[in-house]
């Protein structure tokens, strides 16, 4: 199988300081969805992890949150792609969760849903909470320079991790590996 596992939002989609409150606010950043499908095209499944603390914050509830992803998986499917598995945390940072990026939690969910190893796969994020869970698990962190991922990027990168502009530069590479 070949798996890719995605961060969301600065990865998929525009990010914001003040969260991703609502279907309006969630806005696909150029090339996202259409990297997605291609990825899926070519046999890839791709899976997200995100984290979703906007919830446990009572910025916007479950429901909301499950419309943007309905969302993502309309918008890839019209590309003709498909999404796999979308996994979130809706814990606060001070929760103590094993789910919450930098823990593993939502990777391990991912490799255990389609019994696979996470042992190379790559795990692409813009932040270093992406990059830690990553190596946690024997992923191959990758860094996409938008979202957060300039300001990750300034401040240093473990060893290994390799580094795109943005999806598409990601999809580009791994369908010419």
């Amino acid at each position: 199988m070949k798996l890719l596992i995605l961060d969301r939002d600065g990865v998929i989609n525009y990010d914001s300081d003040a969260y991703i409150k609502n279907l309006d606010e969630w806005i696909p950043l150029p090339g996202a969805i259409e990297a997605i499908a291609r990825l899926s095209q070519a046999g890839w499944t791709v899976a997200v992890a995100t984290n979703q603390s906007g919830v446990a914050r009572g910025y916007y509830d479950l429901a909301t949150l499950e419309v943007m992803h309905a969302r993502l998986r309309e918008l890839v499917a019209a590309q003709g792609g498909q999404l796999g598995l979308i996994v979130h945390c809706v814990h606060g940072p001070d929760d103590g969760c094993a789910c919450r990026k930098p823990e593993p939690g939502m990777l391990e969910q991912i490799g255990a849903h389609y019994g696979v190893s996470l042992n190379g796969v790559w795990f692409v994020g813009d932040s270093s909470g992406d990059l830690t869970a990553a190596r946690a698990v024997d992923c191959q962190p990758v860094l996409v320079k938008t979202g957060k991922g300039e300001r990750t990027l300034a401040k240093g990168l473990p060893a290994g991790t390799l580094v795109f502009d943005d999806l598409a530069a990601v999809a580009a590479q791994l369908l010419h590996l």
